[in-house]
């Protein structure tokens, strides 16, 4: 049994002010046993375009946030992955860019989100272009961890199944999703997408997501949560900053597993 966490934001133009409030959400996880904590996406800076922007030309000089990821997992003795941040890429935009790190503070991999929300939404902001800002990255990952091999998906990843199909392809036991979904999208659509992608692919999902009120109108949908295998709703929060925890019965995975062995029925059709 291993107890899982996830922490759900409502970030801020704040980098400090936004490190300080993880910090205390991880340490009261560690307190309470968890030993994999999934933090949501833009955790370290929300709402403040030119500062991301700056945040991620000096990231990918310094690394300063990811030593400070590192540090925190290292200092809490857990596995932790670290929702997003993003680092400039070649091209003059960013990479959305999801680090995992071990207890001991190793960095485990990075993922690169790979599907930008380029989408219109009946909200205050109308339309989102995050192509204009953000580059797509283009590789699965899964990280080798000391709980388990952990898949990483962000935000409107999980409307893609075919990325959780090559998951559980190269083989996975529980999927992070580290987000920051509109209020509308996903008062409509983020817990069932998420029970979807637990069912379909037999394993834990966590999800981490912005949750309030943001600078500049900007509305996220909370709802962190956390979905065995089966799709029961382990833990769930409402809005606000708030830590959702469960304990993943790995062995009872395995189990439903053999009893439906989704994976080997799968057929490749044309």
């Amino acid at each position: 049994m291993t107890r899982c966490a996830a922490i759900q934001l409502v970030s801020g133009t704040s980098l400090a002010g936004n490190l300080t409030r993880v910090d205390e959400l991880a340490s009261q996880a560690a307190a309470a046993g968890a030993r994999l904590l999934v933090l949501p996406e833009s955790f370290a800076l929300f709402g403040d375009k030119a500062g991301i922007a700056g945040l991620a030309q000096q990231e990918a000089k310094s690394a300063e946030l990811q030593a400070w990821m590192a540090a925190l997992a290292r200092r809490l003795r857990l596995t932790l992955i670290a929702g997003t941040i993003a680092i400039a890429s070649e091209d003059g935009r960013a990479w959305a860019s999801c680090f995992g790190y071990g207890p001991d503070g190793a960095e485990l991999g990075c993922y690169r989100k790979i599907h930008l929300f380029d989408a219109s939404v009946n909200d205050a902001t109308a339309a989102y272009r995050e192509s204009d800002d953000y580059r797509p990255g283009e590789q699965v990952q899964v990280f080798n961890t000391p709980v388990g091999r952990v898949g990483v998906a962000v935000c409107y990843d999980l409307r893609f199944p075919a990325l959780f199909q090559r998951m559980l392809d190269v083989g996975v036991d529980i999927i992070a999703v580290p987000s920051a979904f509109t209020r509308t999208t996903g008062l409509a659509h983020w817990l069932p997408l998420l029970r979807a992608r637990a069912i379909e692919c037999q394993c834990l999902v966590i999800g981490a997501n912005q949750g309030g009120e943001h600078a500049g109108g900007r509305q996220t949908s909370g709802g962190s949560a956390i979905v065995d295998a089966w799709g029961t709703v382990l833990a769930e929060a409402g809005f606000g900053e708030t830590l959702v925890m469960a304990d993943w019965q790995d062995a009872e995975q395995r189990a439903i597993r053999k009893r439906m062995p989704v994976a080997e029925h799968r057929r490749h059709f044309s």
